[in-house]
């Protein structure tokens, strides 16, 4: 799911207090109002629709993101997440571990991109389908995933046979998916070749429908990609995305480079900036490090963060077990979900 999250503390009293410490006029056994140590969280989910619940009010994200799940009858919970957006308007997943209202300063799509999608249990497709289908269908709408008039043509007749079913010559009349998106600058000439495609789909089930769609849609180049906003060495601007294979350098919507998982040795950060070191090359002897500018210290932490849930999620077969002891260097951070092996 992708959602936006609001969190509220109230208590049962004023629906608003946070203190923990009884008033002066509380302190009478006949006036001791019970507090109630809960928060009220709202998750906007992928159809636009609300999800609010209570947790308690230390409760770790895994709580909010397992009720949430519950309340989708979402099994496959791995290729999933909450975000929000922090003070800088930035794009933050929600850690599992960690208490909910100590990430949360303010508030905002699946969280793995899985390489193959329908790589899932068939018994429990239909659900992990369409809530992958919306999260790609916001994607290209917002922009995000680019895509050709062809492609867009393609992927909104799918669209339209997984929620409108068969072409009724009765029923679909005029330009009726006029009303749905499937463009960033949506045309007549776009909603009328997808009309086309759609009258050819007859007895393909909505299920059908998204698989095509997901078939057809992980072929496009930002597919999985995530991006963030950096400097080279020598101050361009250039985008650094992270995917399922590895590193990808970008520079005014071109790939200019790329560096597979088994290709980095290591990656760090320290203040602003992001380094990966380069396993040596054929002819090399020696590896190299490229370091990159991040906008600030939180966002290159973001950024390695994101790297390191990446390569491990779908690279190693289970998790590293975390680090033992007090005299750790670094930070302690890893990914502690499944895989995909």
């Amino acid at each position: 799911q992708g959602p936006e999250m609001e969190e509220k503390d109230y208590s049962e009293t004023d629906g608003l207090s946070d203190k923990t410490t009884p008033s002066k006029t509380q302190k009478s056994p006949q006036k001791t109002s019970k507090k109630v140590k809960s928060a009220l969280c709202r998750v906007t989910l992928l159809d636009a629709s609300e999800y609010e619940c209570e947790v308690e009010k230390h409760a770790r994200g895994q709580v909010l993101f397992d009720m949430v799940c519950e309340h989708l009858n979402l099994l496959e919970k791995d290729y999933f997440g909450l975000t929000f957006c922090d003070s800088d308007s930035q794009k933050n997943w929600l850690d599992p571990s960690k208490e909910i209202k100590k990430q949360i300063r303010s508030k905002c799509p699946g969280r793995f991109h899985p390489p193959q999608p329908w790589g899932v249990p068939r018994g429990s497709q239909g659900t992990w389908l369409y809530y992958l289908c919306l999260q790609l269908r916001a994607d290209i709408i917002t922009g995000r995933l680019p895509c050709s008039f062809v492609t867009h043509a393609l992927l909104g007749s799918y669209a339209v046979q997984a929620e409108l079913g068969d072409y009724d010559a009765e029923e679909h009349v005029g330009n009726y998916v006029s009303e749905l998106r499937f463009a960033p600058n949506q045309t007549r000439e776009l909603e009328e070749r997808i009309m086309e495609l759609h009258k050819t789909y007859r007895g393909m089930t909505p299920g059908e429908a998204e698989i095509h769609f997901l078939e057809n849609a992980k072929k496009l180049s930002m597919y999985g990609v995530d991006l963030h906003h950096a400097k080279d060495s020598e101050g361009i601007d250039i985008m650094l995305g992270v995917c399922a294979n590895g590193l990808l350098i970008y520079r005014d919507r071109l790939r200019i480079n790329r560096f597979a998982w088994p290709k980095i040795l290591k990656i760090s950060y320290k203040r602003s900036n992001f380094y990966i070191k380069i396993r040596p090359g054929e002819y090399e002897q020696f590896e190299s490090t490229i370091g990159f500018k991040l906008p600030n210290h939180r966002s290159a932490k973001r950024l390695w963060k994101v790297c390191i849930e990446h390569h491990t999620f779908f690279r190693l077969v289970s998790p590293e077990p975390p680090p033992k002891g007090f005299l750790v260097m670094g930070s302690k951070f890893r990914y502690s979900g499944r895989t995909q092996a």
